[in-house]
């Protein structure tokens, strides 16, 4: 197969988000390097990823607004990735993927990479913040590192 073939060329890097109509708002913040939570405007209740339908109230779109937030949190559960069946990523593995408790609302999570890497000691509850990888022109990704590792 030929190198210029289309979906070829697209296994041999990393996806790029596409966002919609309920995700633009993460996305777009992202891209500024901010961490936006859809959050309802009837209750304050946060939801991620973005939802047609308020689970704290049952209000429905369009009663959503994309806040930013401090990207602080902690550790919820982790795993390390050591194989990869997409060749964007070969060069990565091991990597660690976490979920993150936000701060700001109990159970309010994300999921991302945790930029620390494999080998960092990593505990239940461990202290997090945001940080973004620009993957493109006017993309970035949310990802996160110890907090014990900033400097």
């Amino acid at each position: 197969m030929s190198s210029k073939h289309p979906s070829f060329e697209a296994t041999l890097h990393k996806p790029l988000p596409v966002p919609d109509d309920r995700s633009r708002g993460y996305w777009e913040a992202a891209a500024r390097h901010q961490l936006a939570i859809q959050r309802c405007c009837d209750c304050g209740h946060f939801a991620h990823p973005p939802a047609v339908i308020c689970q704290a109230c049952q209000s429905a779109v369009p009663s959503f607004r994309f806040e930013v937030v401090s990207g602080h949190g902690r550790i919820r559960t982790w795993t390390v990735m050591r194989d990869t069946f997409l060749p964007g990523f070969r060069d990565q593995v091991p990597y660690v993927i976490v979920v993150v408790e936000l701060d700001g609302q109990p159970g309010l999570t994300v999921l991302a990479n945790l930029k620390d890497g494999a080998s960092a000691p990593i505990r239940l509850g461990d202290a997090v913040e945001v940080l973004f990888d620009d993957v493109a022109d006017g993309r970035a990704l949310p990802q996160f590192r110890l907090a014990r590792s900033i400097k």
